[in-house]
């Protein structure tokens, strides 16, 4: 199987060429089915990759083909290759997995929509691009996938173009993202100019013998992580993932919850060679900013109305643990976590739209209440991923969250507070959602503008939710089962449970060994979930029991619902005064300049032209009078050149 590796990114861009050329002919909504098919196949040649891995030992489980020499330039040859070892290949089976699901529920979602063709173009290209990106054998190829999967973010976030919201949020996701890859770009001029090649193999052995300086190999941890900041919404770069959410809700489930946003996680655990040669104030630096944008993000979460939004800052919150994770050495579990976060964040974007498309496209959690009644199969698909995310055991969630704690217990004790402060954060947005969402009063039914809009006749046809299709809701079920049992895949029992840790020994993950004694691990284990408890008990009696509307005001205080004005601070500093400089340069110089140089060349070709004009007279006597006076002024000439020899 290891030698069909290259079905697994061929297969999506097969089908996204189908597409591009057929996809209208093919229509709605056999276009979907190509499009879930060949991400399908994708996913089953990577498990046949991956049992071929299985069955090897050591160094033998990293293998990598040579598809083709890409640019051959004198002495230098770069090669389109692709690395299959335990690290690409876990991203990889995640990706095409749980792609599959999403694009089998985004065809009952995008149902009736006019671009429902182009939908899935945009889709496969992405999963190829994802692929692209984590399989590159190299930082040149990482980075085409880097770039691929931020242009088919833009497009997908923007796909409703026609609401101004949703382009404004297209274009920020772009230009945010230009930043980070300013820094992911120079880091690889750097590295190159170091090591002479961009290969990983090549620049983690120039590191490990020695050939990096320390300064160099920081400052090119350093940058790739702006690079990685970007991408996965760190502070300061966040801003754009709340916005994302303008994009249909499956761009929300494949992109920002189970794939691309874990593209700067994968990029900090692959170059862990790079952060041993470093100082050790690199990984510090990684470590505190996911720990900060962590519990920002939760901070945020728990004001907001939108059952997107609270998604979107608990992803942002989530993958804050994951860099606090691959900061404190503890690689494998920000793996750990990568894979448990994308089981339960793409089962709660895709259950989020279930309840978007049962609520009639409604999006306020204070306009739902007892959709549990209507829609039970996503109230119960949604139960399995909020308990999940509340670090409820034994469902997924609590296990990698369990060991990211536990290793920052072990590193630093204040970034542990403030990791666990954040997990009752979870435990408390969280439940404040599912409560208002599926239980309680039913306040659609009440919602006096909606009754006026439509007549008080029909209101209840409106008001009235429903469940969504079975190409919706089994995706929702499949990911269900996988958000409840995947914690399985690395059990910190013993040595013989820790699969995942076991299957990643063959890469250079390094970091330290989570040490803890059965007591410390389960004490803190058990105060985590006490903790966790009291978050789902503080919403349960502000949000359900009580129903205290001046007591719920008061834990949503308008700098939480604004997200600490941090738009606003940014337009402020960084737009208005870009807008000014623009208007200036394009005055001054564009006008001034530019302009000028055009207008007066015009204007000299216009002033020779009017005296040049008077010269044609129309007159035949006055060019015979000219040639005449030519010819004489030659003769002279000649005589004189003649005189001079």
């Amino acid at each position: 199987m290891l030698e069909l590796v290259w079905l697994i990114p061929a297969l999506p861009l097969l089908g996204f060429l189908i597409l591009v050329f057929g996809g209208k002919r093919i229509g709605e909504p056999n276009a979907g089915r190509l499009g879930a098919a060949m991400v399908g196949a994708s996913f089953l040649v990577t498990v046949g990759v991956f049992f071929d891995l299985l069955s090897r030992h050591g160094e033998q489980r990293s293998f990598t083909r040579v598809l083709f020499t890409w640019l051959p330039s004198g002495g230098l040859k770069v090669n389109a290759a692709i690395l299959a070892d335990p690290l690409s290949i876990t991203m990889a089976l995640f990706v095409t997995g749980i792609g599959t699901l999403i694009h089998i529920y985004a065809i009952g979602y995008m149902h009736g929509d006019e671009r429902f063709a182009r939908f899935f173009v945009y889709m496969n290209l992405f999963v190829f691009s994802m692929l692209a990106l984590i399989l590159g054998d190299s930082f040149l190829t990482m980075f085409l996938g880097w770039e691929g999967v931020g242009a088919c973010s833009y497009l997908l976030i923007s796909f409703w173009f026609e609401r101004d919201s949703a382009a404004s949020a297209g274009k920020k996701a772009f230009v945010v993202n230009r930043v980070g890859d300013f820094g992911l770009m120079m880091a690889m001029f750097l590295i190159f100019s170091k090591a002479g090649s961009l290969t990983y193999a090549n620049v983690f052995e120039f590191a490990k013998a020695g050939s990096f300086t320390r300064t160099a190999a920081t400052a090119a941890c350093l940058l790739l992580f702006v690079g990685a900041i970007g991408k996965s919404a760190q502070l300061p770069l966040y801003v754009w993932l709340p916005d994302a959410m303008e994009g249909p809700t499956p761009v929300s489930a494949l992109i920002h919850a189970a794939t691309m946003v874990t593209a700067g996680v994968y990029l900090m655990v692959r170059i862990h060679p790079l952060f041993l040669v470093a100082s050790p104030n690199a990984l510090h630096v990684v470590a505190w900013v996911g720990a900060l944008t962590a519990l920002f993000a939760a901070t945020i979460a728990c004001a907001q109305d939108d059952i997107k939004r609270v998604l979107a800052y608990s992803t942002m919150s989530q993958l804050g643990y994951m860099f606090l994770a691959v900061g404190v050495g503890a690689n494998t579990a920000a793996i750990f976590h990568m894979v448990t976060h994308a089981f339960f964040k793409a089962l709660m974007f895709l259950g989020a739209g279930s309840v978007i498309h049962g609520m009639h496209d409604e999006q306020n959690i204070k306009k739902m209440g007892n959709l549990r009644k209507w829609m039970p199969i996503t109230f119960i698909t949604y139960l399995v991923g909020w308990l999940a995310i509340a670090g409820i055991p034994p469902f997924a969630g609590f296990w990698s969250k369990d060991d990211i704690l536990l290793a920052a217990y072990r590193d630093n004790k204040v970034l542990w507070l403030m990791a666990l402060f954040t997990a009752i954060l979870t435990a408390y947005y969280m439940s404040r959602q599912f409560f208002l969402v599926f239980f309680g009063k039913e306040r659609f039914l009440h919602d006096a503008q909606t009754v006026a809009a439509i007549g008080p006749n029909d209101a209840h046809v409106r008001d009235h939710p429903h469940e969504s299709p079975p190409t919706m809701w089994l995706p929702l079920v499949a990911l269900a089962g996988l958000a409840l049992v995947g914690g399985a895949i690395n059990l910190p029992f013993n040595a013989k449970t820790e699969f995942l840790g076991k299957w990643l020994e063959s890469v250079d993950l390094g970091g330290r060994p989570i040490l803890a004694g059965g007591a410390l691990k389960y004490g803190l284990a058990a105060v985590t979930v006490v903790l966790g408890l009291v978050g789902v008990a503080i919403a349960y009696n502000f949000w359900l029991r009580t129903n205290d509307a001046r007591a719920q005001a008061a834990l949503e205080p308008a700098l939480l619902q604004r997200a600490y004005g941090v738009d606003g601070l940014y337009s402020a500093v960084i737009e208005t005064p870009g807008r000014l400089l623009s208007a200036w340069l394009a005055f001054v110089f564009d006008r001034k300049i530019i302009d000028g140089a055009v207008n007066g060349l015009g204007l000299v070709v216009r002033f020779a032209g009017g005296k040049l004009r008077k010269l044609q007279t129309g007159y035949v006597r006055n060019y015979a009078l000219g040639i005449a006076g030519g010819m004489v002024l030659l003769l002279a000439y000649a005589l004189a050149r003649a005189g001079i020899q």
